[in-house]
């Protein structure tokens, strides 16, 4: 079977997976501590030619004409109204790091509004990040890295990536610090990112076999599927706590889950999945049509007759495929390789994945993006 080069990549992926421990700062987060959302509204300037019409984009001229404004140059009312197309309207958008303190730098991203062809080359001018609360966190300025490209000339154009989205590393500085505070008096409670029962039970066993050699009591209890709860003993800081706790390893469990990307053909299947016993046949069937147009001319020095055009049309029918195989997937290798025996591309495999769903057969979560 020919898979492409992400389909095997995550097939090993999800084989090897299972038998893999993972440290517990790794699929967990302390309840509390989180990332904040900001956004702005700026303009990038220095483009070559490849910034917004202002005549088809009315707020980047009113943006513009407000800079100038403040800068002391007033051409509002002017009859030489500015008509460059290097300037573009933005939205600046960035997540402010948990405990983000004044002075401290992050990324922003930058997207353009307009109809701007590409931001490359250009700067963010200066520019406010608010939080939900519409108080201003950072403010971010810098020149623009992005990872596309747009070329054209008078008949042709390439365009590699998205050119009209950047980023600028560190380009944000706090202005106010990050709300939320760490302290000792902070009830220490980890959330699992996936959650389940298993690995919630998982991490309390190995917290506790660790703290009973380490100050002699259990300190962990599984609360439900997503948090573990953290009983902090005396004369430790919580944040060595947190470290040692970290870095324990934790094997993970996993739900029966099959993910399909239908447009590119990827299929990532969990070591957990499990087939029923049942035969499948997979073929495909193309139909050709071709159309051979003939010409049909009248004898010479005939009369009446008409130069006509006579349609030719061949239809071929190819079957391909149609074997019929048993498929008895106990575990992700047995399925893999009735799939294999098969030989089957992934679009085929997509196509029985989803069936084998619809029968009943597959013993997973099917999940298509």
């Amino acid at each position: 079977m020919k898979l492409s080069i992400a389909a095997v990549f995550f097939f090993l992926v999800a084989t090897f997976a299972a038998d893999a421990a993972t440290r517990i700062k790794d699929i967990t987060d302390l309840k509390g501590i989180r990332t904040n959302q900001l956004v702005g509204y700026g303009l990038v300037v220095g483009l070559n030619g490849t910034g917004d019409t202002l005549r088809n984009t009315p707020f980047t001229q009113q943006s513009v004409q407000a800079m100038l404004d403040r800068m002391g140059v007033n051409i509002r009312g002017s009859k030489y109204e500015p008509r460059t197309r290097n300037v573009a309207a933005v939205m600046v958008t960035a997540e402010l790091p948990a405990f983000a303190s004044k002075g401290s730098r992050f990324d922003v991203n930058v997207s353009s509004i307009g109809d701007a062809k590409s931001l490359a080359g250009g700067s963010l001018v200066l520019t406010s990040l608010t939080g939900a609360d519409q108080k201003i966190y950072a403010v971010a300025q810098g020149q623009i890295t992005i990872s596309g490209y747009l070329a054209k000339g008078a008949a042709e154009s390439i365009t590699s990536g998205i050119p009209t989205r950047g980023r600028i590393p560190n380009g944000a500085i706090v202005e106010q610090d990050a709300p939320g505070a760490f302290d000792e008096s902070m009830p220490l409670e980890f959330e699992l990112r996936n959650p389940d029962f298993m690995t919630a039970v998982r991490i309390m066993d190995v917290i506790n076999d660790f703290s009973k050699g380490r100050f002699g009591m259990p300190i962990a209890r599984a609360r439900d599927w997503q948090s573990v709860m953290i009983r902090k003993p005396g004369g430790i800081l919580s944040s060595r706590l947190l470290a040692e706790l970290g870095e324990l390893e934790v094997e993970p469990d996993q739900s029966a889950r099959v993910v399909i990307d239908e447009r590119t053909g990827t299929i990532v299947i969990g070591s957990e999945v499990k087939i029923s016993t049942v035969a499948v046949a997979h073929g495909t069937i193309t139909v050709r049509v071709t159309e051979t147009p003939q010409v049909s001319q009248p004898l010479p020095f005939s009369e009446g007759g008409q130069t006509v055009v006579v349609p030719d049309t061949q239809v071929d029918v190819n079957e391909a495929g149609g074997n019929v195989a048993i498929v008895k997937g106990a575990s992700l290798r047995e399925l893999v390789s009735a799939l294999n025996k098969m030989g089957l591309k992934p679009l085929g495999i997509i196509a029985i994945l989803q069936t084998l769903k619809t029968a009943g057969a597959l013993q997973a979560e099917l999940v298509v993006q």
